[in-house]
């Protein structure tokens, strides 16, 4: 989990430093293709070894459908937000997927909807309209504001239906199967990846391609391993982590962090997915 934090911390970072050069489904797929070829020798080397099985069926749907919902979906809409906001900014709205991922259990799991859930989804409610007010840019942005939301949706289903795969599937496989799912999904941007790298300066083209290595292979594959020795809730409190690093990672990095207001409707976020996931 540890590995995971620092890893897509860093990621809100480096797909800030990177949007000026690539568009978002430029970025999305040059991230994923070193990835899934990454993910492709880790599963051929541990195959080797272990016999690794890939699902068949309902499982195999599944992971196509989180995959390309997770890798190609979250991955556009979280690089286009961050043509809008700055990472930090874009790290705290992500993070309140832990308050979906409640509801989203509550509805299709059966667990239990208690009242904590909803008084923390209006607290985060409260925060949301603070970060749309302000930005990083210093002007209310109601686009990145929409895309980092719904960078937060479709990083809450794809986790959900994640937890279905992985009781039957290794999470190695599952993360390599919806890695090259979200890969195919974006290879409809490859042409204007093409030219973006003509104009784009080599570092931005090396950065896409680190941020599919290590934030895309490893980082999801050590989240993958997490989800399925640690509890959902549990992972969803640690990864509270990630926007207080990205910022400091920001701050060093690009010299940028978000204005008052913003940090203010952040922490409140937070503070409403603490509330949602205290126990009684």
């Amino acid at each position: 989990m540890t590995v995971t934090i620092l890893l897509w911390a860093s990621a809100f970072v480096v797909i800030r430093w990177a949007a000026p050069y690539l568009a978002p489904g430029s970025l999305a797929l040059l991230r994923l293709l070193p990835a899934a070829v990454a993910l492709t020798v880790f599963v051929l080397i541990r195959s080797r070894r272990d016999g690794l099985r890939l699902p068949t069926g309902r499982p195999l749907v599944l992971t196509i459908g989180y995959g390309i919902a997770w890798f190609a979906g979250y991955t556009v809409a979280l690089n286009w937000a961050e043509h809008h906001l700055d990472a930090g900014t874009a790290a705290m709205l992500v993070n309140i997927a832990p308050i979906l991922i409640a509801l989203g259990a509550g509805l299709f799991f059966g667990e239990d909807l208690h009242r904590r859930l909803f008084v923390g989804m209006g607290i985060a409610l409260v925060g949301v309209v603070l970060i749309g007010v302000t930005t990083g840019t210093g002007h209310s942005d109601a686009l990145g504001l929409l895309l980092g939301l719904l960078a937060a949706l479709l990083y809450t289903v794809s986790l959900l239906t994640q937890k279905v795969v992985l009781r039957t599937v290794s999470p190695l496989v599952a993360t390599w199967v919806g890695c090259v799912a979200g890969m195919l999904a974006t290879l409809e941007f490859a042409g204007q990846a093409y030219s973006d790298i003509l104009h784009a300066p080599a570092s931005a083209t090396v950065a896409a391609i680190l941020l599919g290595v290590g934030p895309t292979a490893i980082g999801f594959s050590t989240w993958a391993y997490a989800q399925s020795h640690l509890p959902t809730g549990q992972l969803a409190a640690a990864s509270l982590i990630i926007p207080v690093v990205a910022m400091i990672m920001s701050a060093v990095a690009l010299g940028e962090l978000p204005p008052a207001l913003a940090i203010t409707g952040g922490l409140i976020c937070l503070l409403g997915v603490v509330v949602s996931r205290r126990r009684a």
